[in-house]
């Protein structure tokens, strides 16, 4: 399976023109791409003013995910800020080629930022199955807790997508790394790049490991990362490693 990441900076709290950029830069994917995956909250940036965005701007993204899935037919998957009955959500939509789509909820909204005073948090995790691939798709500060990504589902892919500050990047890079290690699972990263409206910059390190924690690919530019996954590579692995197998047996309550 071929998996785009695209890299991009983002225009602040502007819907249509973080859609029509996307847009354009996915005009330009070869056609052995099977799923594109953007950055957190990839329509406004990572704003804390919600309110700022028309309410009907979560349900014109759905839409327009699924016509670009449809017309390229590949999977496009990425968070953006989604108003439902009357409270916000930072919601990754996994949409695949025919227009169904899988939601998932921010578990672990960043206190730090205030976003837990803005945001619902999301109460489950969801395996999205996808060209006989299992995947997890989680977001940014979910990165930061382990219990939360662990491997009980035998899922083979984590995805992150995120809006991940320069100070901090030290950590995105180890964390991935460490999280396919220990889920013995891909792990892909989509970071954005650039200035937002409150000076806070991005690096990207968008960045792939492969089961056993080796880097497959890493961008400090904006452009579209591309990464092939091999199910052999992930079954060859576990079946002669095991690691799996000899994790602790507990449940989150």
């Amino acid at each position: 399976m071929k998996v785009a990441l695209i890299q991009s900076p983002l225009i602040w709290e502007d819907p249509n023109a973080n859609r029509k950029a996307f847009e354009s830069k996915m005009a330009l994917l070869p056609n052995n791409v099977d799923l594109v995956i953007l950055p957190e909250m990839f329509t406004t940036g990572f704003t804390m003013s919600p309110e700022h965005i028309d309410a009907s701007e979560g349900l014109q993204t759905v839409k327009w995910m699924q016509s670009m899935a449809r017309e390229l037919q590949i999977a496009i998957a990425g968070s953006i800020v989604f108003k439902e009955e009357g409270k916000y959500y930072n919601r990754l939509y996994f949409v695949e080629p025919h227009g169904g789509f899988t939601t998932y909820d921010k578990r672990h909204t960043f206190t730090l930022a205030g976003e837990h005073k803005k945001y619902e948090s999301g109460e489950k995790k969801v395996i999205v199955h996808y060209k006989g691939f299992r995947f997890c798709p989680l977001i940014c500060y979910d990165l930061r807790f382990p219990v939360w990504a662990r491997n009980t589902e035998d899922y083979d892919v984590l995805i992150y997508v995120a809006n991940w500050p320069k100070p901090r990047i030290s950590a995105w890079d180890t964390l991935l790394q460490a999280r396919a290690i220990e889920n013995m699972a891909y792990c892909l990263g989509v970071n954005r790049v650039g200035f937002d409206e409150l000076g806070h910059e991005y690096p990207g390190h968008s960045s792939a490991y492969d089961v056993l924690g080796n880097q497959l690919a890493l961008s400090t530019g904006e452009e579209i990362l591309y990464v092939t996954l091999d199910k052999e590579h992930i079954d060859k692995n576990r079946e002669k490693l095991q690691f799996l197998e000899d994790q602790d047996d507990f449940n989150l309550l």
